[in-house]
């Protein structure tokens, strides 16, 4: 099981350009990507929901509109990446949304919405261009995913849920595809400067504030994680992750259990005190 594994397979950075197709690149980590790929002369496609091409974007880059729930935007994409590339050597399957709520606070909409973005835009991502790396021979799929998919703090059912889903998705597709010569990354990283909090729906406002703090908190920007996520890229990491803290996390659980259950425990009991005392404060205004 290669997945656990935070070592690399050591490879020299690839001499010819590639061809990249990046969802979800409008901006945050999308666009750190998109960026940094075409400032080493890659051959880059952006997809964003947008029906038009974002500001943000860099002059060079080519841009197609692409909402990852629509399996006929997907034949699109794919129809165009033959037309302008004549094929692709790598997709970057980033586009995402942010939810968070306790489970009984969280609807079945909100659970509908993000698994029908986070998860499903991901498998149909690996469904539409598979076939075109098999006929290949080459390619190599990058599913991002967040150390929520490893790692599953409390407040956030719906997110880690989805999340830990495209791991999975990652892992299985990893020892599928192999034997056709096709790489597969999942990319998990913790929290780091975005606009990611956006996108955040749900009724349980109190851990969507706290979720907020801790993205505006951390000093890590989307530059500096998208320059890790390249770099794996380039080594073919089964697992990229991105940050120092998120990889002792990571350890912390598999290897020493009791400490993370005791961790999770105490943000568990903090959510309820803090739910309690959200109530009493409603009460005592009525």
């Amino acid at each position: 099981m290669s997945l656990p594994s935070l070592r690399s397979r050591r490879r020299p950075r690839p001499q010819k350009p590639r061809r990249v197709l990046v969802t979800g690149a409008a901006s945050g980590l999308g666009l750190a990507l998109v960026t940094a790929f075409g400032v080493r002369g890659e051959q880059v496609l952006a997809t964003d929901i947008s029906a038009d091409r974002p500001a943000t974007l860099p002059p060079r880059i080519d841009y197609l509109p692409l909402d990852v729930r629509s399996d006929d935007a997907w034949s699109a994409a794919l129809e165009h990446v033959l037309a302008s590339m004549g094929g692709l050597d790598l997709l970057v399957n980033n586009a995402g949304v942010a939810a968070a709520g306790r489970i009984d606070m969280a609807t079945m909409e909100e659970w509908q919405w993000i698994v029908d973005i986070n998860l499903l835009g991901v498998v149909r991502g690996c469904r539409t261009f598979t076939p075109l790396f098999k006929e290949q021979g080459s390619g190599h799929i990058v599913n991002t995913a967040s150390l929520a998919g490893l790692v599953h703090a409390p407040g956030m059912s719906a997110y880690n849920s989805v999340k830990a889903g495209v791991v999975a998705l990652s892992e299985t597709l990893l020892h599928e595809l192999r034997p056709h010569g096709i790489s597969v990354s999942v990319v998990c990283p913790s929290f780091f400067r975005t606009n990611l909090t956006d996108s955040f729906r749900g009724a349980d406002a109190e851990v969507e504030q706290a979720g907020a703090a801790m993205v505006t908190r951390s000093r890590r920007t989307a530059d500096r994680v998208a320059s890790t996520v390249i770099h794996g890229i380039d080594a073919r990491r089964d697992l990229i992750l991105t940050d120092p803290e998120g990889q002792i996390i990571w350890r912390i659980k598999r290897f020493a259990r009791p400490l993370y259950r005791a961790g999770m425990n105490r943000a568990g009991a903090e959510f309820a005190r803090a739910r309690g005392r959200q109530s009493k404060a409603t009460a005592s205004h009525w």
